[in-house]
């Protein structure tokens, strides 16, 4: 029997996050291996495991996978997570394609210049109320279904929830509008499932540092006055 996949990164959220968030409800449990020093990054580099010489990488079945998307990608096909069918596997990238767009934006907040973090804020604020959030919204409004594609979980609802997570560390308000997207948030992905475990193991895989309302402490810290 293959063990845990074994997550190397360093301790924190960052581009690793996503992997953790979908193995967690996909009910894969998993180990990390943390850079905490730059001599454990140079061991990975010396001894052949990232092929670009960067991380994030995941030890699973037997490989030393490295690049986010394809790491993610394995994943979600291994589990059922990225539809039935080649039109529905196009519409998940979509989906997720967007999400990493603001999420992209509210990760580097953080190391935003102080003289333009409010015009960076401001900036996030519009495109989450009237770009991005909206855009989710009507695809489940044109569908009446609780996910966003196919009437069933797959990886972008897991990233969509994600990113709303983050987005209520910026501003908890800006989820006011959008009614449906607090049903994927607050129901429809508490619900167990054949695929998804409670919502309550989810975190417990993820860990105690990734409960609802401690997303992204250092993004909510810099968005608040």
């Amino acid at each position: 029997m293959a063990g845990k996949p074994r997550l190397h990164y360093f301790n924190t959220r960052g581009r690793m996050e996503s992997i953790r968030w979908l193995l967690a409800a996909a009910g894969v449990e998993f180990e990390e291996k943390l850079i905490q020093t730059p001599e454990d990054l140079e061991k990975l580099k010396n001894d052949g495991s990232l092929m670009f010489q960067q991380v994030p990488m995941v030890e699973i079945d037997g490989m030393k996978l490295v690049q986010s998307r394809a790491i993610l990608n394995y994943i979600a096909a291994k589990h059922n997570l990225y539809g039935k069918d080649i039109k529905e596997r196009a519409l998940i990238d979509m989906y997720i394609e967007g999400v990493a767009d603001l999420i992209e934006m509210i990760m580097y907040l953080p190391m935003t210049p102080r003289d333009e973090k409010d015009a960076k804020i401001t900036q996030i604020k519009d495109r989450t109320i009237n770009r991005y959030l909206p855009a989710f919204e009507k695809v489940l409004k044109s569908h009446g279904q609780d996910y966003l594609v196919g009437n069933k979980l797959s990886r972008a609802d897991i990233h969509l929830v994600e990113l709303l997570y983050y987005v209520e560390e910026v501003d908890p308000s800006l989820l006011a509008n959008f009614p449906l997207l607090k049903v994927i948030s607050f129901t429809a992905l508490r619900t167990e499932g054949p695929r998804l475990p409670s919502w309550n193991l989810i975190f417990g895989l993820l860990g105690p540092h990734h409960s609802p309302g401690l997303c992204c402490p250092s993004v909510s810290k810099l968005a608040r006055p």
